[in-house]
């Protein structure tokens, strides 16, 4: 095959702030169902693969469709293992089976808002800017620059205080990650290039379909999400 194109899962089972994040149920099936479910639907891989530690993860992996061909190795299972090392272990391990990718997606299993569409869109802009990686990225609600913290004195105090006048809309916009896929090429993964930098192109994604998911309110506001985005979808 020309050019062999897997999608990665990294789905670990030692979740504490949400036990069992991954498979606990959300929108009326398992978290990470919603993942691997867009990936097959997007048309755009070979393999939709889930790394994980757990057998229970890897079942419900497997009856949504998923292959889970190796368990991920401890060491690449704990709560200080990066992203970049989990996929390049996953390349490897395709690589010693004669299967070697050349893209590689890596779709996070709590991102029940990931759609089709937008892994077609990340493709596309890898393919067409021969840049080592293109991720969602979503803006930020409010001017960045603008931004306070709070002194250990428990005062207020500017982050920019030059831009305490500085109308709004005089600001550079500013984004962030969207924490649902990144689209990068095989041997930018394997040498740990960073996926921050100018060898980089973003795929836009509009704020109301954006989660992180960490903790008990973030998946409670999740859901709030969710319910009202299907909402807006069954009645359009």
């Amino acid at each position: 095959m020309l050019n062999h194109r897997v999608a990665i899962i990294p789905a670990r089972g030692g979740s504490k702030r949400i036990p069992r994040k991954n498979i606990k149920a959300f929108g009326g099936r398992p978290m990470i169902a919603w993942s691997i479910q867009a990936a097959l639907a997007s048309g755009c891989f070979d393999r939709v693969i889930v790394s994980t530690d757990d057998n229970a993860i890897a079942e419900v992996a497997r009856q949504w469709g998923a292959e889970v061909p190796f368990l991920r190795p401890k060491e690449l299972a704990d709560d200080h293992t990066g992203t970049i090392p989990v996929i390049a272990q996953a390349i490897d391990w395709l690589r010693e089976h004669d299967q070697a990718p050349q893209t590689v997606c890596c779709l996070y299993a709590t991102a029940p808002f990931v759609q089709p569409e937008d892994l077609r869109r990340g493709l596309a802009i890898l393919e067409e800017q021969a840049v080592d990686y293109a991720f969602s990225v979503t803006s930020y609600a409010f001017p960045i620059q603008r931004a306070i913290r709070i002194t250990p004195e428990g005062r207020v105090a500017m982050f920019q205080p030059e831009h305490v006048t500085t109308r709004s809309q005089d600001l550079e916009d500013a984004f962030h990650d969207a924490g649902q896929f990144y689209w990068g090429r095989a041997e930018a993964w394997c040498e740990g290039r960073p996926i921050f930098s100018a060898q980089a192109a973003p795929v836009m994604l509009p704020r109301h379909r954006v989660q992180d998911i960490d903790t008990p309110e973030d998946w409670q506001r999740a859901e709030w999400l969710f319910r009202s985005w299907q909402a807006e979808t069954a009645a359009s």
